[in-house]
């Protein structure tokens, strides 16, 4: 009998005792949590997401197009007449001379551009011996024959020497350099130099020696440097460089469409606004003439389409050295937290800590959210706390808060969150597990650590498909000049938030090059 007063005595203080504490534990963790939310603070809105962009263009001239248009701009033909050499003893005289050139040739190197051409003609002069002149060849021939001659004087046969016909051959070569430098109008500055080498060619007549060279030289070096004077203004005025930039700065000055970084929500654009040219001055080799221009402007985010205001520039800016080829486009990627909560809560939510279940409590994720706090990040956790060692199992449900600093991985294209700190406000959000729960939340933090993360791959994938189709816009290939342009990746530089808005900076990478193998005439 006693003993049974003991046994219900026992079982009875047993009863109260668990009933206590599991009073105890349902109304303790009530709170969840939820009422100890850290304090977030205010935070400005995002400024317009403005990046500086650039693409450098090699265009390279090859010296054959250079070649044939010079050979289709020069005259073949030329033709004149040179002024008696010896009035005193030829009149009458007609010297006339034509000249024929040959194939244009063209070479480079040193900076310098070098056109040459041979020469091949005649010169064929006409006349008469003066008076004076004719007597005094008479005699010599006279006395020269002695007797015989003497004999046909007096026979009345005179030696009679007057009348010149004779021709010569012209040889030689044209040749012209240039060291052209461009201008800040847009125009290039040939600098052009001719000199013509005739070869030492004479023509005799009646014992008379005139000298083609000396005689036709200054003509044909008259003639060459008129053609040089006329070529040196059709290049300096020639528009080729402005016209191909200004149809350039037309594509370049648009808006591309990006895909909507979620489903549901709005398309954005990305506003591309060329703002200068830069240019280096030309290179030249044995194969071509190499400019160098780059167009520098600005990249922004936009809700919806725009019409950017892109006023071609007036100058040029000359600068000594450009990473030729390369092209650079900023394109910031915007995420609303609303997303970002959705990416996180799908990689947490159901995760149990510790995951090996060797803890006294088990913590369980059943919602997770982000929020922007400062210059980090705060994570709010809705988990269930279960103790396992007794008979009953108390537990409980609670909000965490969980602080994380989101960093980029470049090489992986993601943004994990590092630093990862519990909120002193959630010290006491387990009640009576509280520290049981807390040995487990180490367990939780690392696999925060590890696993919270957002693959930025997709997002960046479109950003990178979508300039790369504007890029193609770039590329052609007729009348003589081909252009080919292309992304060749896209990485990720640098994050900012504001309270809606996750920014992700990329930059999209590319290479561009221009190659012109036919001029139109100079």
């Amino acid at each position: 009998m006693h003993y049974r007063l003991i046994l219900f005595g026992a079982a009875s203080l047993a009863v109260s005792f668990f009933a206590s504490l599991f009073v105890m534990n349902w109304w303790s963790p009530r709170d969840n949590g939820a009422g100890m939310k850290p304090a977030l603070a205010s935070m400005p809105p995002l400024p317009p997401a403005t990046r500086a962009s650039s693409i450098v263009a090699p265009i390279s001239i090859a010296l054959t197009a250079i070649r044939d248009a010079v050979d289709r701009a020069a005259p073949r033909n030329f033709n004149g007449n040179a002024d008696n050499p010896a009035p005193q003893l030829i009149q009458n005289a007609v010297i006339n001379w034509t000249v024929t050139r040959g194939p244009i040739a063209a070479g480079g190197g040193g900076n310098s551009l070098s056109i040459s051409t041979p020469l091949n003609g005649q010169v064929h002069a006409l006349g008469a011996l003066s008076q004076t002149a004719g007597n005094a060849v008479n005699g010599l021939v006279t006395n020269l024959l002695g007797d015989a001659g003497k004999k046909l004087g007096n026979a009345g046969v005179n030696l009679n020497i007057k009348n010149l016909d004779a021709n010569a051959d012209i040889r030689g070569t044209v040749a012209v350099t240039s060291h052209p430098q461009l201008l800040a109008n847009w125009r290039i500055e040939p600098n052009m130099a001719g000199q013509v080498n005739l070869a030492d060619t004479n023509v005799s007549a009646a014992g008379l020696k005139i000298n083609v060279n000396g005689q036709l030289r200054p003509i044909i070096d008259k003639m060459v440097a008129e053609q040089v004077a006329t070529m040196q203004q059709r290049v300096r005025s020639n528009p080729i460089i402005e016209q191909t930039a200004r149809v350039q700065w037309a594509k370049v000055c648009r808006s591309i469409p990006l895909q909507a970084p979620a489903a549901g929500l709005p398309e954005l654009w990305v506003e591309v606004r060329p703002v200068k040219v830069l240019a280096m001055q030309p290179k030249i080799d044995a194969s071509n003439v190499q400019l160098t221009l780059a167009i520098n402007g600005e990249t922004r985010i936009t809700p919806a389409q725009t019409k950017p205001n892109c006023p071609f520039p007036n100058a040029l800016e000359i600068v000594p050295s450009l990473d030729a080829g390369k092209v650079n486009i900023g394109v910031p990627i915007d995420l609303p937290f609303t997303e970002v909560n959705k990416i996180i809560d799908a990689q947490i939510k159901g995760k149990t800590f510790p995951d090996d279940g060797s803890g006294s409590v088990a913590i369980t994720v059943k919602k997770a959210t982000v929020e922007p706090a400062g210059d980090r990040l705060l994570i709010s956790l809705l988990v269930t706390a279960e103790e396992k060692k007794t008979f009953f199992g108390f537990g409980g449900d609670a909000t965490v808060h969980v602080y994380g600093r989101p960093v980029l991985d470049q090489g992986k294209q993601v943004l994990r969150l590092t630093d990862i700190q519990l909120a002193v406000e959630s010290e006491s959000a387990f009640g009576l597990l509280g520290a049981a729960a807390k040995a487990a939340m180490p367990y939780m933090q690392k696999s925060l650590a590890d696993k919270a993360q957002i693959d930025l791959k997709p997002f960046a994938a479109n950003a990178r498909d979508k300039i790369a189709a504007a890029m193609k816009d770039f590329t052609k290939s007729d009348d003589g000049v081909t252009v080919t342009a292309a992304v060749t990746g896209l990485r990720l530089a640098d994050i900012a938030f504001d309270a809606k808005t996750l920014r992700v900076i990329a930059e999209a990478d590319g290479t561009v090059n221009v190659a012109v193998t036919s001029l139109p005439a100079l």
